[in-house]
């Protein structure tokens, strides 16, 4: 472990942990906290709810300036979609799985009996936690140079159109004059702590696709962007 001027002290792991993020903390203290799920909080060691409002708010700022200033001809209809896909849960979780940090964060036993350190709400929550914990430690522009090191292939890769794939196929099946597609679960799999779901997506002509995800919501993405992948291919 190392201590630092004010006495608290980073494990190896948290140590290792800020170096994979890109900042090194002259509060500790602040890193524990935005690390610690409200399930292993306490009064003697508060957990990071409010750093995670904090973070959402700061992680906002910095998407929204990158993708103003990357491109300055895009209307707010084209920016709209693309800062929705970078900011939401599932890019925060993706990000966290990128540094590891489901292996430092603090669980409660029961949430850790249950995956927690796999889930996207969890891992997408202890993220902005995170960044909010930069933040409070060394200001916007350290916020910003580690939200940018993050988060600098996804800007570039993003979308020109990057609604998410359940409102493109229902606009795409309201452009044809049909009816919502639907969505049905096809199966579920594994332990109660790491369920497996398929979902199928169907529009109204009998066409539909499939996919396979840890979450409801994750696999019905997938499949809604699979049938969106087939129509337009088909057209």
């Amino acid at each position: 472990m190392t201590r630092r001027s004010d006495g608290v002290r980073l494990s190896t792991e948290m140590e290792a942990f800020a170096a994979r993020l890109g900042h090194e903390f002259a509060r500790p203290d602040l890193l524990i906290r935005a690390l610690t799920h409200a399930s292993a909080g306490s009064v003697s060691r508060p957990h990071n709810q409010r750093l995670e409002f904090l973070g959402d708010r700061v992680l906002g700022l910095v998407i929204s300036d990158a993708l103003f200033s990357a491109d300055r001809n895009a209307t707010e209809g084209q920016l709209a979609p693309r800062f929705n896909a970078l900011v939401r849960k599932e890019t925060c979780a993706d990000v966290a799985r990128d540094i590891d940090l489901g292996a430092v964060l603090r669980l409660g036993r029961s949430e850790m009996l249950s995956g927690g350190r796999r889930k996207d709400a969890l891992l997408g929550d202890a993220m902005e936690a995170v960044l909010a914990a930069v933040y409070l430690d060394g200001g916007l522009e350290a916020a910003r140079a580690v939200i940018l090191q993050h988060w600098k292939t996804r800007i570039e890769a993003v979308d020109h159109d990057a609604r998410d794939p359940k409102t493109a196929l229902q606009e795409w099946a309201q452009a044809q004059g049909d009816p919502p597609p639907s969505y049905s679960e096809v199966a579920r799999e594994g332990p109660p702590h790491a369920p497996l779901f398929t979902i199928q997506a169907s529009l109204a002509d009998g066409q539909s696709a499939s996919a396979q995800a840890g979450s409801k919501r994750s696999a019905e993405q997938a499949a809604a962007r699979a049938l969106l992948a087939r129509v337009e291919t088909s057209k």
